[in-house]
């Protein structure tokens, strides 16, 4: 991965968020890892140069690299620097989340549109065991430029009720620290299907235009399905990607 320095202010105003800078800078360099754009072995520049190149403080980043030698992926050698481990199983908070930019990689965030809790339209295959679920909408950038319209739906079953402004970068960080469960197994089916109405003009397609197109149905560590979603996403500005190791 080439690291280069950020105008002043532009990769801190990409970093905003409910998750901290720490652990975003983490899950970046984790998905870039996960891309193969840093490969097993490489020597990541000297932490002031990274630091400078994404506009952050030194501590910030070494948070960010403390994080990552926590999980396994990176050897920091006193007074020689540090080295990436690439490994088949990064688990990130981003770790289900397939969709990266056309040349790899790419740090997610989201846009939260609208939180409403309905009847699940006739149209939504079955999934958890309540009436209602929580319509969520949001639109998805990967490192800022907006890939993908957003629209999940949570069993009611599991949540009374959910606010708009609690909602995390990660909602499946969300689940896990405010709902009480995990997501463990999800199935995805990739094809096409026309752009929706409802996504803002930042998704660059318009209204019908085909594009990509995943549905999701996942399942908690109980063993209930309690989620379902459908994601349209911009194929000039983003790839589906599975990776089997």
């Amino acid at each position: 991965m080439q690291l280069t320095r950020a105008e002043p202010g532009h990769r801190s105003s990409q970093m905003r968020g409910p998750l901290p800078v720490h652990l975003q800078i983490s899950e970046m360099l984790i998905r870039e890892i996960a891309a193969g754009r840093l490969a097993d072995g490489a020597r990541l520049p000297s932490e002031r140069e990274m630091a400078a190149s994404l506009g952050i403080a030194v501590g910030t980043l070494r948070r960010a690299l403390a994080d990552l030698t926590e999980k396994g992926l990176l050897d920091r050698v006193q007074g020689s620097g540090n080295y990436v481990r690439a490994r088949g199983d990064l688990l990130g908070v981003y770790a289900f989340f397939r969709l990266e930019r056309v040349d790899g990689g790419g740090l997610p965030t989201a846009e939260v549109l609208s939180v409403d809790r309905l009847p699940k339209p006739s149209d939504l295959p079955q999934f958890g065991s309540a009436h209602d679920a929580h319509r969520i909408r949001r639109l998805r950038r990967l490192d800022g430029q907006a890939a993908a319209a957003e629209e999940i739906w949570l069993d009611a079953s599991r949540a009374d009720r959910l606010a708009r402004e609690d909602l995390s970068e990660s909602l499946y960080l969300h689940y896990r620290l405010a709902l009480g469960f995990s997501i463990v197994r999800a199935e995805d089916r990739v094809g096409v299907a026309p752009a929706p109405d409802w996504a803002p003009a930042d998704f660059r397609p318009p209204p019908g235009q085909i594009v990509g197109f995943v549905e999701r149905i996942a399942w908690a560590g109980d063993g209930d399905s309690v989620e379902y979603s459908r994601s349209w996403f911009d194929p000039e500005a983003a790839r589906y990607v599975a990776r089997f190791k």
